[in-house]
C-alpha cells in the first residue's frame, strides 16, 4: 500500500508532467522542470521515475489500459465479435485518436527500440497478430509488427506535421490498409 504522502508526490509529479509535455513537448521537459512545477525535490522524483519516459509511459498507461479493455471486452468492431479486418480498422482508428490525444506522451515514452520493451506494445502486437491467426493468414509473425510500425509516434507526427494529414485521412488510410491485408478473410 503507497503511503499517502507518496501517493500525493506521485499524483503531484504526474500533473505538472502531463502539463509540461503538452505545453513544451516530451523531448523538451528535463526532470529538473518536472521536479520544480510539482514541487518535489530531485531525489523525490528521482527515486519514483528515473527519467523522463519512465513518467510518459506511467501517464500513458491509463490511456492505453482504457483501450486494452475496450478491445477485450469492448463492443464490435473494436471488441470481439467483428471480423478480423474491422476488428483492425477500428484498433487502426483508435490507435490514431490515442496518438492524436496524447502525441506529447508517447513521443517521451514510446519512440525508438524503447517502443518494443513497453508493455502496451506487446499487448497490441497480440492482439494484431491475434487478428491474423483469427483471419488464417500464414505466418502472422511476419506481418505483425509491420502491421504495427505506421502506428510509432514518429511515424504519425512526420504525417501530421510534415505531409499535412489529417487524423481522419491518416485512420482512413490505415483502414485501406486493413482491409487489403485482412480483407475478406475470417
Amino acid at each position: 500500500m503507497e503511503r499517502a504522502d507518496a501517493a500525493r508526490n506521485r499524483a503531484r509529479i504526474l500533473e505538472a508532467a502531463e502539463r509540461l509535455f503538452a505545453a513544451d513537448g516530451a523531448p523538451n521537459v528535463t526532470m529538473e522542470d518536472i521536479a520544480r512545477a510539482a514541487g518535489v525535490g530531485r531525489g523525490t522524483l528521482y527515486r519514483r521515475y528515473p527519467d523522463r519516459a519512465s513518467i510518459a509511459v506511467a501517464l500513458l498507461d491509463e490511456h492505453e489500459r482504457t483501450l486494452q479493455e475496450k478491445l477485450l471486452r469492448g463492443a464490435p468492431p473494436l471488441g470481439p465479435g467483428a471480423p478480423p479486418a474491422a476488428r483492425l480498422s477500428a484498433f487502426y482508428a483508435a490507435m490514431v485518436r490515442l496518438l492524436e490525444d496524447h502525441a506529447h506522451l508517447v513521443l517521451g515514452a514510446e519512440t525508438g527500440r524503447s517502443r518494443f520493451a513497453t508493455g502496451a506494445y506487446g499487448f497490441w502486437r497480440a492482439h494484431v497478430r491475434s487478428l491474423l491467426v483469427a483471419a488464417g493468414v500464414p505466418d502472422p509473425d511476419a506481418l505483425t509488427d509491420s502491421l504495427l510500425a505506421p502506428l510509432a509516434p514518429e511515424v504519425y507526427g512526420f504525417q501530421r506535421a510534415d505531409r499535412g494529414l489529417g487524423p481522419e485521412q491518416i485512420a482512413a488510410g490505415l483502414a485501406r490498409l486493413a482491409t487489403g491485408v485482412l480483407g475478406g478473410r475470417g
